[in-house]
């Protein structure tokens, strides 16, 4: 399971879809999500942070337009694009 299911098994609205670039260490990550964070909100999805990354997802990628990452997107009410030091 995920980090944000073994939390949460029953799941929390998604108020901000955090997007990176696979560039950037964990701290660089942080320190920017931290820094941009949208005031008032509460929850965010990150793929990283929210799909299982080590079991196999192609399940997920059979129907895109259903998989967590496109009902996150649609679900959220802000957007956060972090930018990182080597390609932004």
């Amino acid at each position: 399971a995920s980090w944000a299911l073994m939390l949460h098994p029953e799941g929390l609205p998604c108020q901000l879809f955090v997007t990176h670039a696979w560039a950037e260490g964990m701290y660089e990550f942080i320190d920017k999500v931290l820094a941009s964070w949208p005031p008032g909100l509460d929850n965010a999805y990150c793929c990283m942070l929210s799909n299982p990354q080590n079991l196999d997802i192609s399940r997920f990628l059979q129907s895109p337009e259903t998989s967590p990452f496109a009902e996150a997107l649609r679900s959220a009410s802000h957007m956060l694009v972090v930018p990182n030091r080597s390609g932004s």
